[in-house]
């Protein structure tokens, strides 16, 4: 498969290939553990249904997918869908929940160019990879593209806190301390100096809330999770 990739896709590969086999504790460390509650939570807005076809859009390894995964039982179908190769063959030969694992389709590709027909899937999620598509407008359009009439978008990203104090604490720990960890575990302390700055560039929940809209989604709401640390943003396909 040929995938077109541009400069931030480039960055964005080598971070990941950076971290792959290491990411799912790095993100246990650096949360606290609370990454795990944020992503139930978010896979619990869905509304999943035995049976519904998913896509887990910059699926890295499977985290959403899998939760996704156990709501809708054997019948139901969720492909995991992302650009790097490394992080989804780590997480197919993670051990822990090895079987629902072996039900999830991997799919590798670009989120901005989505290889599936339109009206494809009951529910399409994103969960902390949004942020790092070169044109997150053209994800979401994709997002809006593959979801049948009433599917269901949820978008799981980071953000700013909202409480002052709290926001000059985490920027000091995401800035400092989370890049120093990065190094002393994976090696890389460049690829956690990217995610802060990331984090700063992506849309506040307001205008992500209208980017979305602007897209075609209706319904669209939002929920702040550990005082705005990340948001959960729900639109629906116009049926």
């Amino acid at each position: 498969m040929e995938i077109c990739i541009n400069e931030k896709d480039l960055r964005v590969l080598r971070h990941f290939n950076a971290v792959a086999k290491q990411y799912d504790l790095m993100n246990t460390l650096l949360s606290f553990g609370i990454h795990h509650l944020w992503k139930r939570t978010a896979v619990n807005l869905l509304n999943l249904k035995p049976g519904d076809q998913v896509l887990d859009l910059c699926g890295g390894t499977g985290d959403l997918a899998i939760l996704a995964q156990k709501k809708i039982a054997l019948d139901g179908r969720t492909v995991l869908y992302d650009i790097n190769r490394e992080m989804m063959n780590a997480g197919r030969q993670a051990t822990h929940h090895a079987e629902i694992r072996q039900n999830i389709d991997y799919v590798q590709g670009n989120a901005e160019i989505i290889s599936f027909p339109d009206e494809s899937f009951d529910a399409a999620m994103v969960g902390f990879g949004i942020r790092n598509l070169s044109r997150m407008d053209l994800g979401f359009q994709e997002m809006y593209r593959v979801l049948k009439p009433g599917g269901r978008m949820m978008c799981l990203e980071f953000s700013e806190p909202v409480n002052p104090v709290f926001r000059k604490l985490y920027d000091l720990y995401s800035f400092h301390i989370m890049p120093l960890l990065g190094e002393i575990i994976t090696g890389s302390r460049q690829a956690y100096t990217y995610l802060p700055e990331s984090i700063r560039l992506f849309p506040s929940p307001d205008k992500l809330k209208a980017m979305l809209e602007h897209i075609g989604f209706s319904q669209v709401t939002y929920r702040r999770l550990t005082n705005g640390i990340a948001v959960i943003h729900i639109g629906v396909k116009h049926a």
